[in-house]
This record gives structure tokens, sequence and C-alpha cells, in this order.
């Protein structure tokens, strides 16, 4: 088959782009009878990686990057649109792969076609995901249009395929689950001296706890409560823990609430105790996990939940929200909480600070289920649902 693959969204550095680089490495790989053509804007094309002889990258001109463009609060120019339509349209494809409705753009008519949809959360909770009326105006669209198009639909777990079938009334046998999986990157750092490296060099303590949060300051990640929860803990405690909060303070182009959550940290006085790190690359966030006491995600939702994962990869236990796949995909590596329930993270945060056998359990039960998931098993999927799709 010849396959094209929406590869604007490589470039963006949420998960969204993780996704898309892992499961499309992972599928050139598993199918080298395969043709792959990306399509990609400048700002993708200067990044994207990929060397293989079933690869090839069409560059589209663009005059704002759709990483940047599609984000919480505007709207991408039809014209750039239409040109990566046109593009699509000069070549003779079998099936087309929009690994995120997020960059989505229209397809030819009568294009054969496979989306991604990540997760529901913007349809039900648009207030915390979209900022005005305008912009959910947009993202339905978007979305419906990609669901219109669209022979078959993947996600990323089964509890996001359920709120597919529930919240946008996607039939479910036309839904198909591609499990997302940690990058290679991420495995323990054994070495308590790198760790310490890593940790100064962020701001942190080595010789206090500290625990990790990665991914955007947006309103449903409910960060704002992670930080009380810290004051609580640390409280009645010497030394007091640490909060590294990992993540792009500027670049983010999703509704951010990062002024609500200064404001907090303020009000508590944990300027010292709460380290905005910036971006982490890789080797260096996989040291800061390793030496975490655990990594906190308690969202109002998660599709899928991919830093718990590239955490528990690392060995650290996790303290996640209930209302995500993560309990079943790391059953016993941690402690599951109802979304933004500060009283419940406290607890956890306590328990796994003062209960070292606890958390040693949690830890191994953390390697022992990210084994089980894989990019290869993942690119397996999406190729069969655009071989269904193609038919």
């Amino acid at each position: 088959m010849r396959i094209g693959v929406d590869a604007t969204c490589w470039a963006n550095i949420r998960g969204y782009g993780r996704f898309t680089r892992e499961i499309c490495a992972a599928m050139v790989d598993a199918a080298p009878n395969h043709e792959f053509v990306f399509f990609a804007d400048n700002a993708a094309a200067r990044v994207f990686e990929l060397r293989a002889k079933n690869v090839r990258l069409v560059t589209v001109a663009q005059s704002v990057a759709p990483t940047q463009a599609a984000s919480a609060d505007s709207a991408r120019s039809p014209r750039d649109m239409l040109r990566l339509t046109a593009a699509v349209r000069r070549e003779p494809l079998d099936v087309f792969f929009s690994p995120s409705v997020y960059t989505y753009f229209p397809l030819p008519p009568g294009q054969r076609a496979v989306v991604c949809i990540h997760d529901c959360i913007a349809e039900r909770f648009p207030q915390l995901t979209l900022p005005s009326r305008r912009a959910r105006l947009f993202w339905s669209a978007k979305v419906k249009l990609a669901l219109w198009q669209a022979r078959r639909v993947l996600t990323v777990s089964e509890y996001s395929a359920r709120d597919l079938e529930r919240v946008l009334m996607v039939k479910r046998e036309r839904i198909d689950v591609a499990v997302e999986a940690p990058a290679a990157a991420y495995a323990p750092v054994e070495s308590r001296a790198q760790i310490e490296v890593a940790a100064r060099k962020f701001g942190l303590d080595p010789h206090a706890p500290w625990f990790t949060y990665v991914g955007g300051f947006n309103p449903h990640k409910h960060v704002d409560t992670i930080v009380r929860a810290l004051g609580a803990v640390a409280k009645d405690r010497t030394p007091r823990p640490q909060l590294a909060l990992v993540g792009s303070i500027d670049k983010d182009v999703f509704h951010g609430d990062q002024a609500r959550i200064r404001r907090t940290i303020a009000e508590l006085g944990l300027e010292s105790q709460v380290i905005w790190t910036g971006f982490v690359a890789d080797d260096e966030l996989r040291a800061l996990h390793s030496g975490a006491t655990a990594l906190l995600l308690p969202s109002e939702c998660e599709g899928f939940g991919l830093p718990a994962v590239e955490a528990a990869a690392c060995g650290a236990p996790v303290i996640a929200t209930l209302e995500s796949p993560l309990p079943e995909l790391l059953a016993g590596a941690g402690l599951f909480v109802k979304p933004g329930e500060r009283a419940e993270l406290e607890k956890a945060m306590r328990s796994l600070l003062d209960d070292p056998a606890l958390h040693a359990r949690c830890s191994a039960a953390a390697l022992a289920q990210v084994k089980l998931l894989s990019w290869p098993r993942a690119a397996r999927a999406a190729l069969d649902s655009l071989e269904r799709a193609a038919r």
C-alpha cells in the first residue's frame, strides 16, 4: 500500500507529537513493503528524522505552522489547509493516516482514511480545555469533519474507545485501539550520582524527596491542586518535599492555567519547593523520574496518560487519576485518586513518602507493567486499521 501520513504534528513537544513520532517510526519498521508518504510543513520537516527506503517526505508551505495555528484559541488559515489537501490529492494514495485530530485538515473527497482521536476531553470538559465559544465551535467542526471523512477511528486505550462511543457516538465496530508505550529512552537510572546531577541542574535539592509532574499547565490537569497538596504534606516534615513541574512554560499552544498555579505557589510560600524546570530532554527527565518519590497526574481525565507510563518505565510509582486507563495499565504501580480530590492526593503522597516497602512494591510493579506495552504492537494495530480502511 501507499500510505499518506499527516506529519504536521511532528514538531509538537506534547503527547500528540510523541505519539506521531513513535508510532510512525514503528509502522515504517514493521511494514517495509508499504510506502509511506509524509506530508509536513517546514517546522515539522526540519525535525523529521525518519530515513528509510519506504519513506518519502512532501513539504507543504504554510503561513503558520499547524502545531501553532491549531492552538486553543485560534483558527487555521483555510488557504493553508487547502494547500495540504491539494498536496494529498496529487499523490495516488491507498489510504491516509491522521495521527492526531489536533492538526487535522480536510482530505480530498473519497480519500480512504483513518483518524486518531486520543480522547474526548475537549468534548467532556470544554470550559477547561477551550477558552472561548469560538474555539469550541472550531474544534467541534474539525472533529465532525474528521469523523465524517474517516472510514475507521483509531484511539489509544479501551478507556478512550468507550468515551468515543459514548460521547462522540462512534460505533464500536468502527474503532480500533493502538495502546501507547514508553519511548526507548525511558529506563531506570541506577547511578545515584547521575540522578543528583540532574536534580541540581534543575534546581532540586538532591537530599530532599521530590515529586514530578510532566505535561501542560492546563486547567483540567489540576496542577494547582497538586501544589496545595504539596503544601499540606510539607508542613510536618523535614526535609520538605519538592515538586518539579516539567513542561514548556512559554511554547505551549493549549489552554493554560499558569497564572493561577503561580498565585497558589506564592500564596502558600512554596517558591523554593516548587521548581519550574521548563522542557526537559528525555535522558535528563529519565534521571528525575528515577529519583522521584512518584509522578503526579490527578487530571480530570486522561485518554492514556503517557507521562505516567514513561515515569513507570523508570521505576517511579505513580499517583494518577481514576478517570483514565492507568489503574488497569499500571495496576499495582501506584495509587489512584478521584480527579482533583486534594485529600486523596495528600494521603497518597504521604503514603509513598512514609512507607518505603509500599514505594518498593509500586516501583517493582511499575517496571513489570510497562514491559507489557510496546510501540511495535501499537504500530501493528494501526497498520491493521489502515489495511481495513483501504479495502
